[in-house]
């Protein structure tokens, strides 16, 4: 009876962490869809818009960081609800209050809040789900990065249907509900280890850890080029197949959804074949199908195939990564851990666009810049299949010795 009621809570936290997950992620990718709005309206740069869109995606990326670590402190039952909370606020400033651009800047950088929550759930679930299981679990919380999608989808429709303000008053309300909500239903996994000594003390522990630096290495080539392909895609069509902007953002949601879907069959397959062998051939396809994109040959069928394939890739690499976090990270550093491999995730996704516009700028097409994420990705292989392999079997082999 009791496992019985620790798989029905198990299940109930990962229910409500992902659904978390998702509607913090709507709120903090609120100011993308509204970036050439509000170029508009406050007669911004190029720069000085890029740089607006971007402030919450670098603050969210590295505010995991700490977030994780607390969350391996207190738990995320008092976690989920205060972030959620506290992301209330700057949703409402900016929908209410803000109309320059510093005050934009300032509630972009606390709208960053929304991108930690990540940090919360993996460790919340991580904790609930036996090892055997924890890959498809989180990759079932991994769908909660959709809730970039939702974003992408319904601002502007709401904006021009309800008003400026009317998107923000959406979501602070369900951020509102979601927050009690997470406040009843959340629990934390009775005896959960619980880390010890300052949070610097803490975190330098954490980044010694090999796992630490090859996970975010892993992380930053999959989750860094999902974010990479959802922010610059739009602009690589425009550009290089003449594409109206509405087609290219359609077509950009296909890749963004296909993506986020692929992310729990990763997990799943991770916990039948192991993150490592999926890992694998999810970079080697990665690489492969950038040569293939860096072809740049009729849009429909050949490119099309090649950019749904790489999203597929990059989904499922990014749900075997954290199927790997559950097997090698120390049960008291996941949290920590999570933090520090997804800031490198969400910061990985801002190197390659700046590449791709660089390239673009001096040979003026995209080749070259597929060519170097193809390199990259048979490298990350490589890496996968020495280090990273070596590091899981000795991680495994100490669990059966001290069991």
């Amino acid at each position: 009876m009791v496992q019985q009621a620790d798989s029905r809570i198990a299940v109930r936290v990962l229910v409500v962490a992902t659904i978390g997950f998702l509607v913090n992620f709507w709120a903090w990718a609120l100011i993308s869809p509204l970036g050439g709005s509000y170029g508009a309206a406050l007669d911004l740069t190029g720069v000085q818009q890029s740089v607006l869109v971007a402030v919450p995606v670098i603050v969210g990326s590295l505010g995991r960081i700490p977030v994780g670590a607390l969350t391996d402190r207190i738990g995320a039952r008092k976690m989920f609800p205060a972030v959620t909370l506290l992301t209330i606020l700057p949703v409402l400033f900016i929908g209410f209050v803000a109309d320059t651009y510093p005050a934009m800047l300032v509630g972009g950088f606390f709208l960053g809040l929304g991108g930690t929550t990540f940090a919360i759930g993996v460790p919340a679930v991580n904790a609930w789900f036996a090892p055997e299981r924890r890959g498809a679990a989180l990759g079932i919380f991994g769908l909660g990065m959709g809730g970039t999608a939702i974003s992408a989808f319904t601002t502007v429709w709401i904006t021009d249907t309800y008003g400026a303000e009317a998107p923000f008053v959406l979501v602070a309300c369900v951020l509102a509900v979601y927050a009690v909500v997470a406040a009843v239903l959340l629990r934390d996994k009775p005896g959960r280890p619980t880390p010890q000594g300052s949070f610097l003390a803490r975190m330098w522990a954490t980044a010694r850890i090999p796992a630490t630096g090859q996970l975010s290495l892993l992380y930053a080539l999959g989750f860094g080029g999902f974010v990479a392909f959802s922010v610059y895609l739009p602009t690589y069509l425009v550009n290089a197949y003449d594409l109206s902007a509405s087609d290219a953002a359609a077509r950009t949601a296909g890749f963004v959804v296909l993506a986020v879907v692929m992310r729990p069959v990763g997990g799943t397959l991770s916990d039948k074949v192991g993150p490592v062998p999926v890992l694998m051939v999810a970079f080697v396809a990665a690489g492969l199908l950038a040569l293939v994109a860096a072809l740049e040959v009729a849009l429909v069928p050949v490119e099309t195939i090649a950019f749904l394939g790489l999203a597929a890739a990059l989904g499922a690499s990014s749900g075997a990564v954290f199927a790997l976090v559950a097997q090698v990270a120390p049960a008291d550093k996941v949290g920590a851990v999570t933090g520090i491999v997804g800031a490198a995730g969400g910061l990985g996704g801002f190197f390659p666009p700046l590449v791709m516009g660089a390239v673009y700028d001096q040979v003026g097409d995209y080749s070259l810049g597929y060519v170097l994420l193809a390199a990259s990705a048979f490298g990350v292989a490589w890496f996968t299949w020495g280090p990273v392999r070596r590091a899981a079997r000795a991680r495994a082999a100490d669990a059966i010795s001290t069991s």
